[in-house]
């Protein structure tokens, strides 16, 4: 009686573990296949490559739903998505590069004169404020009723929902009622 209902127990806890409506984003099983799609510029070599690894992809599979996808959903974060302390290259809309670096709280953005400017989001306030040469400006915060306060250059703020029409709005008040368009 007692092997049996430790058995029962046993698939119980499997059971929750495996059926706990965790569907996560699978970190580890991506970030290998990104890799296998671009680990040569031959796509055939890829292929091999993709071949002679595929148990791998079980492997890391395993590892995303029982371990990886369980930790997600509990916590909130997988601890494969990290990206904290990694910098990519990004094209501004000016044609120059700059680097943007993930940090805890935010973004640090190199200039291509060197300047930095930081993007720092406070968990308390629930905002996003720009940082530059010291000086500290709220960009936004979160409403309780889902729509954010902007701060706009001038130093006022305004109410808007997270539509095109917010967007729309904020850009009429930056822009003094004036929207340009070009074809």
């Amino acid at each position: 009686m007692r092997k049996k209902t430790l058995k029962l127990a046993s698939v119980a806890m499997i059971s929750m573990l495996l059926m706990n409506s965790c569907l996560g984003s699978f970190t580890l099983f991506n970030k290998y296949s990104s890799w296998n799609q671009r680990a040569t510029k031959n796509k055939f070599l890829n292929e091999v490559i993709f071949i002679l690894t595929s148990p791998v992809y079980v492997i890391a599979g395993v590892a995303d739903v029982l371990l990886f996808n369980t930790i997600e959903f509990w916590s909130g974060s997988n601890p494969l998505a990290s990206n904290v302390g990694k910098t990519k290259k990004v094209m501004g809309e000016d044609g120059r590069y700059y680097a943007v670096k993930t940090l805890k709280d935010g973004y640090e953005i190199t200039k291509p004169d060197g300047g930095v400017v930081l993007f720092v989001y406070d968990k308390a306030e629930d905002s996003w404020s720009q940082v530059e040469d010291g000086k500290r400006t709220e960009i936004f915060r979160f409403n309780a009723d889902g729509t954010i306060k902007a701060t706009l250059p001038n130093g006022n703020q305004m109410d808007v929902s997270l539509n095109d029409q917010g967007v729309h709005e904020v850009r009429m008040a930056v822009n003094g009622g004036t929207y340009w368009a070009m074809r």
